[in-house]
């Protein structure tokens, strides 16, 4: 027989305290830390606690008592319900506080390393429409508030072009306006949900792996251009003239988009990475331009999303790298080891202040797109290779291709493999540079480098303003 739950408690009158990772606020509660979202420090409300484990439990706001004076009104329609920008509610100048204070918890807290004194965080270029690249889910079930639900008048069925929710994968919550892009975004998106349920189109079915459509994701650049990439599921009957049918009124009604690009994905995730895409009209790329070199993005490419954020990004990751290297060494340009190096934006970047920049990325369709960028820029010194970067940079790679003066390793959030840290304590390079989106990662792997290496500068960057998230480069110089 199953033991009766104790009912979890409504506590009142709560102040919240301080920011919490993942975008969360804190207080404590007995002896837990009670984790809020949506809310600010300051705060005074009444708290519901929906879990409750043995050092910490969770909670949602169910009435605002009293706001914070460090507060700002948030600007998104979609704000509390949609996870995406859960800091709408702190004025920017506090974010970019707490996110040099996570940079620094973690780096000492995980790290247990010796650290300089940290450099201000980059704030972002811009606050909104920043992004240059979006991807939407369609559903044939649109997420609803428990006020919604409430709503007998309200169709509840009805499909959906939006944003996952979390913990309902099948749900997709309807954006109707999105400011983290060039609000065109928001004209083409709703302009597909109208076309598509005046026509009839099936919107896809998660769990019963049916329905026609599946994803849209829209790119754009500060060359203007616009990508957009559909994602249909045909099933037996068919669905490919009514998809071409959609993609032809896209391209008619938005004359803007230079790379308008479709596929039939029958998998059962949206990943995009092994499938074949086809061009229903223009060019299957578009050009990033950065300083005074012109990238390509195609569908598959990674690119930073905050173009103009991701400039200074790299900026600071070319200073770190080469700042008074020739007078430490001799006039030759040093080489440079470019690890996680992607469509070889970071390589290309900074190869004019390299003898050499050999760069080495997983994805072999990246890999040709950063060969095809040096191209492009008339770059001759630099090569790149695809696989397994633990497998690739070994000693025998290092002793083919020459010892580096400088790596650059920008690895993906789960950090480097400790293979790969190994080989870089072997290769011993004069200095490293590493950029990282997880800060807590990249301090476990600085611990690795200790044994030879010491941090010399910290240099936090936001690249998404509103989130949590934020970037890190860290200079280390070998200690011989």
């Amino acid at each position: 027989m199953a033991r009766n739950k104790k009912p979890l408690p409504l506590l009142e009158g709560v102040k919240i305290e301080a920011v919490a990772a993942e975008g969360k606020c804190l207080f404590h509660w007995q002896d837990l830390v009670v984790f809020v979202p949506f809310c600010v420090p300051g705060d005074v409300c009444d708290v519901q606690i929906l879990r409750k484990k043995h050092s910490f439990a969770e909670g949602e706001v169910v009435r605002f008592i009293e706001y914070s004076n460090v507060r700002a009104t948030p600007f998104c329609q979609h704000f509390g319900v949609c996870g995406g920008c859960k800091w709408q509610n702190l004025p920017y100048e506090e974010q970019l506080k707490f996110k040099q204070q996570q940079v620094f918890d973690q780096l000492t807290r995980i790290g247990k390393i010796e650290l300089p004194e940290f450099r201000p965080i980059l704030g972002s270029v811009k606050t909104q429409e920043y992004r240059n690249k979006l991807d939407f889910g369609c559903a044939n079930k649109r997420w609803l508030t428990s006020e919604q639900l409430k709503d007998e008048t309200l169709v509840k069925d009805t499909p959906a072009i939006g944003f996952h929710i979390t913990g309902a994968f099948d749900k997709i919550l309807p954006i109707e306006k999105c400011w983290l892009m060039d609000n065109l975004h928001n004209e083409i998106r709703n302009e597909v949900r109208d076309y598509a349920i005046e026509h009839g189109l099936s919107f896809f079915d998660l769990r019963q792996q049916i329905g026609l459509l599946r994803d849209v994701i829209i790119r754009n650049s500060a060359s203007g251009e616009w990508m957009v990439i559909f994602q249909f599921h045909y099933d037996e009957t068919g669905g490919e003239q009514e998809a071409l049918g959609l993609l032809q009124h896209i391209a008619d009604k938005f004359p803007q988009i230079t790379s308008l690009l479709y596929l039939d994905n029958q998998k059962c995730n949206d990943t995009i990475g092994d499938q074949e895409i086809l061009v229903f009209k223009g060019e299957d790329h578009i050009y990033e331009l950065m300083e005074d070199l012109k990238f390509k993005v195609g569908p598959k490419s990674f690119y930073q999303t905050n173009t103009e954020q991701a400039y200074h990004l790299y900026s600071v990751a070319r200073e770190f790298a080469f700042s008074d290297i020739q007078h430490q060494t001799s006039d030759i340009k040093p080489l440079v080891y470019d690890l996680y190096t992607g469509t070889g934006t970071i390589a290309n970047f900074v190869a004019k202040n390299a003898q050499k920049v050999i760069g080495i990325e997983y994805v072999p369709e990246a890999i040709e797109d950063a060969k095809i960028n040096s191209e492009i820029n008339g770059i001759t010194n630099t090569l790149f290779y695809a696989g397994d970067m633990k497998d690739i940079l070994t000693d025998d790679f290092i002793a083919q291709h020459g010892r580096p003066d400088v790596i650059i390793t920008d690895p993906p959030r789960a950090g480097m493999h400790p293979d790969v840290v190994r080989t870089i304590l072997n290769a011993a390079p004069k200095r490293i540079v590493y950029v990282s989106c997880n800060p807590a990662t990249q301090a476990r792997d600085l611990q690795l480098l200790d044994v030879d290496y010491r941090v010399v500068a910290v240099q936090p960057v936001d690249m998404f303003p509103h989130t949590p998230h934020v970037e890190n480069v860290v200079l280390l110089e070998h200690r011989g």
